[in-house]
C-alpha cells in the first residue's frame, strides 16, 4: 500500500522556557526522518531571534539538519496552518498542554484549533526535552475504520524510524455490539462467549492488515493486540496511560465541527485529556 514518508517537518516556535526543548524535539524527528525542518514564528523577523534559533540547533550539524526559518506576522493559527500548507509540510509538531479546563475545551487552545483545521499529520508534544528520550512502546487505533489499514503502517514506519521495540494495536469495540442483556450466570456465559468471538474477529481483521506491511518495518518489533470493550477514544486514551505508551497514533477525524466537541467522541477525549504524545493522521 502507498505510505507517505515525512518529508518535511514544522514546528511553531515560540520564545517561550520550552524553545530549546521543542526545537530539539523537531531537529532529532527531522534527522530520524531525513526530513527538512521549518520552523515557523508568529512575528517579526530580527537578528536577534534568528542567532537564538541558530545557536540552539548548533548541536545537530553534525548531523547535517536542513532547516528553514519562516518569520509572518499574524493570527498565531491562521499562520501556522497557511505556512504548512505553502511549505508542504508533512508533519507540524505543536507543544500542548496535558490537561485544558472545560471552558478551554470549548474554545479551544491554539494547538486544539490548529489540530482540528490542519491538513498534514500533527505531533503533539505534551513533554518535550532536551535530553533524547527513547521511544520504546507505541499505541496505535485499530478499530475498524477507513482510514485505519494506512494509520496501522504508518504506524510500523514511524516505529522504524525512531527505533521503537514494541507496537500495541489497539481495536476498540462498542460494547453494544454484545446485544446480550446479563442479568444471571446464563447469559453471563453467552455474553463472553460473544465476546470471545468479536475478539477473534477483530484480531483476524488486524492480522490480515500487518500481513501487507512491508518486512522491513515489522521484523524485529514486538506487536501486540489488545481488543478493548468500551467508548471509542476514551478506552484507547486510558490504555496508552496505562501501559506507559511513549507515543498514541490516531487516525484524524473525518469531522470536527462544533457539536462533535459539545458532545465528546473519538479523537476529542484524546485532545482534551492527552495521555503521552499523540500523533494524528492524515
Amino acid at each position: 500500500m502507498y505510505l507517505k514518508s515525512f518529508k518535511s517537518i514544522g514546528i511553531g516556535v515560540a520564545f517561550s522556557p520550552n524553545l530549546k526543548a521543542n526545537l530539539f524535539e523537531a531537529a532529532r524527528l527531522s534527522v530520524f526522518f531525513n526530513a527538512k525542518l521549518i520552523l515557523i514564528h508568529v512575528g517579526e523577523a530580527s537578528e536577534e531571534k534568528t542567532g537564538v534559533l541558530s545557536n540552539c540547533l548548533k548541536s545537530f550539524e553534525k548531523d547535517h539538519l536542513d532547516y528553514e526559518v519562516v518569520f509572518k506576522p499574524g493570527d498565531p493559527v491562521n499562520v501556522i496552518l497557511s505556512t504548512s500548507e505553502e511549505k508542504k509540510i508533512d508533519l507540524l509538531i505543536l507543544g500542548a498542554i496535558q490537561r485544558e479546563k472545560l471552558l478551554k475545551y470549548y474554545v479551544g487552545s491554539i494547538a486544539r484549533k490548529i489540530t482540528r483545521q490542519a491538513k498534514c499529520s500533527i505531533l503533539l508534544l505534551i513533554k518535550p526535552s532536551v535530553e533524547s528520550n527513547p521511544c520504546k512502546h507505541i499505541v496505535v487505533n485499530g478499530l475498524k475504520d477507513p482510514k485505519t489499514e494506512q494509520t496501522i503502517t504508518a504506524a510500523f514506519y514511524v516505529a522504524n524510524h525512531v527505533n521503537s521495540e514494541k507496537i500495541t494495536i489497539v481495536e476498540e469495540i462498542d460494547q453494544e455490539e454484545i446485544h446480550i442483556k446479563v442479568d444471571d450466570d446464563k447469559s453471563l456465559r453467552r455474553a463472553n462467549i460473544v465476546k470471545e468471538r468479536i475478539k477473534l474477529r477483530e484480531n483476524s481483521r488486524v492480522n490480515e492488515i500487518i500481513k501487507h506491511i512491508p518486512e522491513k518495518y515489522t521484523k524485529n518489533k514486538t506487536i501486540k493486540l489488545q481488543p478493548i470493550f468500551g467508548k471509542r477514544g476514551y478506552s484507547i486514551g486510558h490504555y496508552a496511560q496505562i501501559s506507559r505508551a511513549d507515543l498514541l497514533i490516531m487516525n484524524s477525524p473525518s469531522k470536527m465541527n462544533f457539536w462533535d466537541r459539545l458532545f465528546p467522541h473519538d479523537i476529542e477525549h484524546i485532545l482534551t485529556e492527552l495521555p503521552t504524545d499523540v500523533l494524528i493522521l492524515q
